[in-house]
C-alpha cells in the first residue's frame, strides 16, 4: 500500500459559506412548508411542527452565526 494514501486531505473551507447559506435556504423552505402544513394538521401535529421550527430557527441562527465565522476566516 502507498504510503501517501492514508493522509488527511487539506482542510478546503474555500466553499464552506456557499454550503451554508443552501443550508440556511433549504431550512428556510422546510419551515415554509411546514407551517402550510399546520392549517390542515390536527392539533397533535401541530404541536410537533411547532417545537420542529422551533429547532429550526435555532439551525438557521447556528448557521448564520457560522457564516459569519467564515467570512471572517476567509478575510483574515
Amino acid at each position: 500500500m502507498d504510503r501517501h494514501q492514508n493522509r488527511a486531505k487539506p482542510d478546503d473551507r474555500s466553499d464552506n459559506v456557499e454550503k451554508l447559506q443552501d443550508m440556511v435556504h433549504d431550512t428556510i423552505e422546510n419551515y415554509r412548508e411546514a407551517e402550510e402544513q399546520m392549517e390542515w394538521a390536527p392539533e397533535q401535529e401541530k404541536k410537533q411542527i411547532r417545537r420542529k421550527n422551533e429547532r429550526r430557527e435555532e439551525a438557521i441562527e447556528g448557521f448564520r452565526d457560522e457564516i459569519k465565522d467564515e467570512h471572517r476566516h476567509q478575510n483574515d
